[in-house]
């Protein structure tokens, strides 16, 4: 029981034990040897004193006389017969310890090691139990009670266990047997020019919100995308294949220009050979003007200039062009090589000329691809449908796609098993520039995702088995940093442990540590209150995936979490399900839903748990509850509102009983004092005193409001306070205020 208490294991006392028996039964065994060989001699001495005296009185008798000559000799041979043995014996046991020690250091065991490796797993190269280690730790620096079995030791550590434990160290390289080929698969190389054939446009609208960038397109189209839009604001990335009347085909990619969607302008700039800018005429340019500037310049595309909404009678369309020129896009007009074009989105304008200057841009870029071989293209938006499960929305970039194909994108992969436009309207085939909606994806990849045609359905596991693999090797990566990191804290907080307790007894440090968890031990119940009040859970449902990172993109933005602490528990894309709901309960969170629904079993089961569900259509609206979800968790202010002021004009003393007590006889100056209220006591700008009156009179008389321009006298409830002539008493009361976030997502 000792020894576990002083934390050292029973092993070590038993093989200690062992040894120290073995020690003395060696030298009981060399006693009583030693013992008899004493005994042996003291018989053959006594003999040969008998021999000699017998010889003395028997000298005559023939057999005797030889026998006193043999008998010396004998006992000679037999003593030194004896001594050389018994040093044999001695000598034997002086150079055992030597010879064990030399063997011992002959056959000392190598052991394998690599950095990084657990507790477990070097006991198991130790061939040891797992306490071998702990023991090996003990009287260092290394907190041993935080050491768990899957815990990684640290090179410091390994090296002390092995040299403790007796053994030789090897160093193998980390996971050399584990070292994988690369197995994932790429874009093929440049194809040959003279396979390559022209192809038809692949054209972003990109602009500032409400600028008419959708109504413009929708004029192309002929539809009303605009008015099914939640608020006319488009929060989609949208793909169409737009006929001409001339037989040209444009594919047009709509992108959101409200400020939370910048990944999807990124994402729209990465994809498309034209960025037509649109910018109302009457606006001018805008925050994400200047954004998808920006995306066109980094994904090196050529822009056309829309100028929209010129109908209007505050249009200045020079205007838009001369604040273009601080950004360096200069119009043919100014000498540039971006060409402007004057568009009524609203009365159809001249939407034929910007056609028109899109396809004359095309045959100066000679956009070709090549229509043969294995599949390459982009995903541009994903999302859930009840009927088709994972459905993704692709521009094709080379190759023609078909149903039975198969695609990996991301870390989910695909056999093709149906194909529509932006109709609906079923394809069977896909060709360079056309987009084009995709089911059969086992899971939901991402918007931005590389797709790729692979040969077959076991290749495409293969490759993503190869990303999965990758992706768990760089967050082994990113923990073996955090446990270095963690480490280093232990390590600073037990040094900081060894200072604070110093050279005190072990009793004095337990009874120091014992005070320390009851003190946390009370507290921690109040700090949970604390804790569950300034944390708020939340669970993220989109339609589609791009709306989810929008949001989750601006959630990035947020630096408020000193007031209340947010909280991302789960996020994902299609509608509220039975799931959410378990997470919203087990985290006390709340679902807020985007363009989802909410069936009725759903909604009955958010009742029973207590659930909140908070749909929105717009993005930014969404914002605005999420702000003030915060701004509820958050602790009220409290503030004070004047009700009445009065100056001190004179001072006095009272007796009452023994007591003396100070009185000031003051004036209101503005609005009333009240008794019940609250006062303060200011002199020269500062509080000298906070607290309740124990007397208001007017005259002799007790009162309890006293109003403007009469005058009091009035007592503290401290006596102590000395009042002086030119005071201020001021009467307020406390209200408390809802407390508001500081945090600004930027629009």
């Amino acid at each position: 029981m000792v020894y576990l208490t002083a934390g050292v294991h029973p092993g070590f006392f038993c093989c200690q034990v062992r040894r120290n028996m073995n020690q003395k039964l060696l030298k009981l065994e060399n006693l009583l040897r030693f013992h008899m060989i004493y005994r042996q001699l003291h018989s053959l001495d006594q003999r040969r004193i008998l021999a000699q005296w017998k010889h003395g009185f028997s000298s005559a008798s023939p057999v005797w006389a030889a026998q006193p000559y043999a008998w010396p000799w004998q006992t000679d041979v037999f003593l030194g017969a004896a001594l050389s043995q018994y040093r044999l014996l001695v000598t034997k046991r002086e150079k055992r310890p030597r010879k064990s020690q030399l063997s011992s250091t002959k056959s000392k065991k190598e052991v394998e090691v690599w950095i990084g490796m657990t507790v477990e797993e070097l006991a198991r190269a130790m061939e040891k139990d797992i306490d071998c280690v702990y023991e090996g730790l003990l009287n260092t620096a290394m907190d041993i009670d935080s050491l768990e079995a899957d815990s990684h030791l640290d090179e410091v550590w390994i090296k002390e266990v092995i040299k403790k434990a007796g053994m030789k160290l090897k160093w193998s390289k980390l996971k050399q047997d584990k070292v994988r080929e690369n197995r994932d698969a790429v874009r093929r190389p440049q194809a040959d020019p003279a396979l390559l054939i022209p192809k038809s446009p692949v054209v972003t609208i990109m602009g500032h919100v409400d600028h008419g960038k959708t109504t413009l397109l929708d004029k192309l189209r002929k539809t009303q995308v605009a008015a099914m839009e939640a608020g006319g604001i488009t929060q989609h990335i949208g793909a169409f294949l737009v006929s001409l009347p001339s037989g040209e085909k444009i594919t047009f990619l709509d992108t959101p220009g409200h400020a939370a969607f910048s990944a999807m302008r990124a994402r729209g700039a990465q994809v498309t050979d034209i960025v037509v800018l649109v910018v109302a005429a009457d606006d001018g340019v805008m925050k994400q003007t200047i954004e998808s500037i920006q995306h066109a310049r980094d994904a090196q595309v050529p822009i056309i200039l829309a100028i929209n909404k010129c109908d209007k009678a505050k249009a200045d369309p020079e205007k838009v062009k001369k604040e273009l020129l601080a950004y360096d896009v200069v119009c043919e007009d100014y000498g540039g090589d971006v060409q402007a074009v004057h568009v009524s989105a609203l009365t159809g304008e001249n939407l034929m000329a910007l056609a028109e200057a899109t396809i004359a841009l095309a045959e100066m870029l000679e956009l070709k691809a090549d229509p043969s071989g294995p599949v390459e293209g982009t995903v541009i938006e994903s999302f859930t449908d009840k009927g088709r499960g994972p459905v993704t929305t692709a521009i094709i970039q080379r190759g023609t796609l078909r149903k039975g194909s198969i695609l990996v994108a991301g870390k989910s992969w695909a056999k093709v098993r149906l194909m529509f436009d932006e109709n609906g309207k079923t394809v069977s085939e896909a060709y360079p520039s056309m987009p084009v909606g995709i089911t059969g994806w086992r899971d939901l990849p991402s918007a931005g995702h590389e797709i790729l045609e692979v040969k077959s359905e076991a290749r495409a596991r293969e490759v993503i088995d190869w990303r999965k693999f990758e992706q768990e090797q760089e967050k082994n990566k990113d923990d073996l940093k955090i446990i270095e990191e963690k480490r280093k804290e232990h390590q600073e907080a037990y040094r900081k442990g060894r200072e604070k307790y110093g050279t005190l007894l072990w009793k004095d440090i337990s009874f120091m540590k014992y005070l320390e968890r009851k003190e946390q031990k009370c507290l921690r119940p109040k700090e949970k209150v604390e804790r569950d009040r300034n944390i708020l859970p939340i669970i993220i449902k989109g339609d589609v995936d791009g709306s989810v990172e929008a949001i989750l993109d601006i959630m990035d933005t947020y630096d408020a979490s000193h007031e209340c602490e947010l909280e991302l528990v789960h996020f994902g894309v299609g509608d509220i399900s039975e799931n959410d709901i378990n997470f919203a309960k087990t985290f006390d969170g709340i679902i807020y839903g985007f363009n989802v629904n909410v069936s009725k079993v759903i909604q009955q089961s958010a009742a029973k748990n207590r659930v909140k569900i908070k749909l929105h259509k717009i993005i930014y609206h969404l914002i605005e509850d999420l702000q003030g979800e915060l701004s509820n968790r958050m602790p009220c202010t409290v503030e004070e509102h004047p009700v009445g002021e009065a100056s001190v004009l004179a001072t006095f003393s009272v007796t009452e009983g023994k007591k003396k007590i100070p009185v000031a006889g003051c004036r209101v100056q503005k609005g009333q004092l009240e008794k019940q209220k609250k006062f303060k006591l200011m002199r020269n700008g500062h509080v000298i005193w906070k607290g309740s009156l124990t007397s208001l009179k007017h005259h002799k008389d007790d009162i309890s409001v006293i109003k403007t321009g009469m005058e009091c006298g009035l007592s503290l409830d401290e006596e102590k306070i000395e009042f002086k002539v030119g005071d201020e008493i001021i009467c307020y009361e406390e209200k408390e205020v809802l407390a508001k976030t500081s945090w600004d997502p930027g629009f």
